[in-house]
């Protein structure tokens, strides 16, 4: 295999809307650059891009694949991402590792919801672009519907070609770049390249006119060109657009037919002549901010972006080389958990198809076997090379299910198997919550998960089943109360003797430490003599203040008198979720000289703390997540009365180029299925994202439900 400098290298992210035809162009890349001798299709099933089983079921991707194909001498990386928004993390990972991003438009339907998302991922990378408008030979392709539409909601995108005759009959191009006609008499035959129709000289004239003028605007030096001779010559022209693509202020925009192979060699050449290679774009940071140029000479370095399980050859890491040049062979070290790391094997993929390569410069893409401690997202150096690569931004997930394995001896290879799928997939979260007694699974929709249950029924021929995740509620009070509690118990010999006063009332942050509560009508002053300030690793405090006056309980016994406190407050009073945002004020009580020990102020602690907050207002509070909803403006009016129904807050709304975002903060509760929800109101042509936003306190009906379950739950 040819090793390539990183000046000859071009590395691209190829994503869109699920059905665009990602995948069809890749094939035809490959084909043109002859690295396979006849073009798969995906309803054939035998693409280099979706080899998978999965894939081959589902018809469509997956995961993102590496493939790699040559133009001119130009090796041209394709990180070839999924479509549907399930698997968003293969997008996000390709636009990461890539230097620009190739977004196919599906000319039948325009831009879709799955292209603005991408879009925005593209932009939130500050990666260049540009567009390809496929599927212009079906009978609804639109192509000036998809121009406009694009201009509209992405600003300077500029024409670099037009279809002539866009539908069942589609065969020629008009190159506005080259000033001339493609034009192909089947899907097996080279374009003939001939001089502009006269019929289409004025409209190419004009179009042409407008790329010019799109490219002056690139710099000051081309415009001032322009301003003085109105027009570009062919190499300024070429300059100016690769200046726009580089800042992100152009964006140009191709034709193709990639079912029938028609306009790819065309797309492989701009790709070649106008899209960054590794010393021209953005160059990678480190953890602490610091760019890494992408030079040959420098010190090793490489960032590990995706994980595949292969059959025959176990786990697969894929790499791009960020610095340096990687020899197989080489030593590295593991700079995230310091081991050693040995590149027995280095090759470079076409989907499941692999060659083996001595050498990997920087810049390139390439792929190891059998590295011992290394995972996804790690940095491997040279040694005495100190630095750590940032990590893919990965979204947050949408969608949470609890899930088990029907038989409990399958447990310990469940558990096992989801590492493994979460080692490929990095937008599977795992967590094994001891407050909800339940493995929780988070994802990124329904139908992700109902990808990774496809694997446990083929691959690993394991029955599992998700059920509802419980919520992680909290407990809290919201007044004072005082309550008292004497632990009395003779048993022959020593018994167990303690009682304990204490005054409960709600932490606040700021609060001045406490000295007189009235409660019930009735007066109670303490005297702070310690404070000790326990921060709660599910969220919020527990102050406990010391304010026993006269030694009625010894100091050494507090310490026992906490243990029961947070004993309870582990397990609140009201539904057995952790409570929080609690002072407790110890202020009298009584001892034995033989029958007091830790036990016994543990158990008069646990007690008294129960009574007191049942009476101090007792509140559950829920958690609150910041939703932010796209949809198109002609659904807003179903997905508006949808959230009202989740008792959503809507806490603003504004327009953006034909969507609607609604932002609205909404219950955990409500929205476990929202991803399936939502699809079906708009027909799949929304979108959304959540984060945490805080706990905040239930209705009243509702905290009385979730009183009675629980109660009902302890009786069982």
């Amino acid at each position: 295999m040819k090793v390539y400098k990183t000046c000859d290298i071009r590395n691209i992210a190829l994503i869109g809307n699920a059905g665009s035809g990602k995948t069809t162009l890749a094939e035809s890349m490959a084909f043109a650059g002859k690295k396979i001798a006849r073009r798969g299709a995906v309803e054939s099933k035998n693409t280099l891009s979706d080899y998978r089983p999965i894939e081959q079921e589902f018809q469509g991707s997956v995961y993102a694949s590496v493939l790699h194909t040559e133009f001119e001498g130009v090796k041209i990386n394709i990180l070839d991402a999924p479509g549907a928004l399930d698997y968003i993390g293969g997008v996000v990972s390709s636009v990461y590792t890539s230097d620009a991003a190739v977004i196919v438009l599906n000319a039948q339907n325009g831009i879709e919801v799955g292209t603005e998302v991408h879009w925005r991922t593209v932009e939130r990378l500050g990666k260049p672009v540009m567009f390809i408008v496929n599927h212009l030979d079906h009978d609804n392709s639109n192509f000036q519907k998809t121009l406009d539409e694009a201009k509209e909601k992405f600003g300077n995108v500029a024409l670099l070609q037009y279809p002539i005759n866009a539908g069942p009959n589609f065969n020629s191009i008009i190159d506005l770049i080259k000033m001339k006609q493609y034009t192909w008499k089947d899907e097996n035959s080279a374009p003939v390249i001939s001089d502009i129709p006269a019929e289409e000289a004025d409209q190419a004239e004009e179009y042409r006119n407008a790329l010019i003028e799109s490219a002056a605007e690139s710099t000051e030096e081309l415009m001032e060109k322009f301003f003085e001779n109105g027009t570009l010559t062919e190499v300024e022209l070429r300059q100016g657009i690769l200046a726009g693509i580089l800042t992100r202020s152009f964006f140009p925009l191709m034709c193709a037919c990639a079912k029938k192979n028609y306009g790819t060699e065309r797309i492989m050449e701009f790709i070649k002549n106008a899209m960054p290679s590794p010393l021209l774009a953005q160059k990678p940071k480190t953890k602490e901010g610091v760019e890494i140029s992408a030079e040959e000479t420098g010190k090793k370095s490489l960032f590990i972006f995706k994980t595949s399980v292969e059959e025959h050859l176990g786990e697969v890491m894929f790499f791009r080389v960020m610095s340096g040049t990687i020899n197989e062979g080489d030593d590295l070290i593991n700079e995230n958990n310091g081991s050693k790391e040995r590149l027995s094997q280095l090759f470079v993929s076409n989907g499941k198809m692999r060659e083996s390569v001595p050498t990997v410069c920087a810049g390139d893409i390439a792929a190891t076997v059998k590295l011992k401690s290394t995972k996804n997202e790690h940095t491997l150096n040279e040694k005495g090379t100190d630095r750590i690569f940032a990590g893919v931004p990965y979204p947050n997930p949408k969608y949470r299910a609890a899930i088990h394995a029907k038989s409990e001896s399958n447990e310990e290879k469940m558990g096992e198997y989801l590492h493994k799928l979460a080692h490929e997939d990095p937008t599977y979260i795992l967590e094994y919550s001891s407050e909800l007694r339940q493995l929780i699974l988070h994802s990124q929709g329904e139908h992700h998960l109902n990808t990774l249950k496809w694997h446990f029924d083929h691959t690993y021929k394991i029955d599992i089943e998700f059920l509802a995740p419980r919520i992680p509620y909290r407990e809290t009070i919201t007044k004072a109360s005082q309550a008292d509690y004497r632990h009395k118990k003779q048993s022959g010999g020593a018994g167990q003797f303690g009682e304990v006063h204490m005054i409960v009332d709600p932490y606040e942050e700021g609060k001045p430490a406490p000295s007189t509560f009235k409660i019930e009508g009735k007066e109670h002053t303490v005297t702070v003599r310690d404070t000790q300030e326990i921060q709660l690793k599910w969220g919020g405090k527990l102050i406990f203040y010391n304010c026993i006056v006269g030694g009625v309980i010894d100091t050494s016994y507090m310490p026992a008198i906490i243990k029961g406190l947070m004993e309870k407050i582990e397990n609140g009073p009201l539904t057995g979720s952790y409570a929080r945002d609690i002072r407790v004020s110890v202020y009298d009580g009584k001892m034995h000289d033989v029958d007091s020990n830790e036990m016994s102020f543990k158990l008069a602690g646990a007690k008294a703390f129960s009574m007191a907050f049942k009476k101090a207002g007792p509140k559950i509070l829920e958690p609150i997540y910041d939703l932010e909803v796209m949809v198109p403006t002609d659904r807003m009016g179903d997905v508006m009365s949808d959230l009202q129904g989740r008792r959503a807050i809507i806490m603003g709304m504004n327009s953006e180029k034909g969507f609607e975002i609604i932002k609205a903060r909404v219950p955990l509760a409500e929205i476990s299925k929202y991803s399936t929800a939502l699809s079906a109101i708009t027909g799949g042509r929304a979108t959304y994202e959540m984060a945490f936003a805080e706990y905040a306190p239930v209705p009243g009906e509702i905290q009385d439900k979730l009183i009675k379950e629980h109660e009902s739950e302890e009786e069982d």
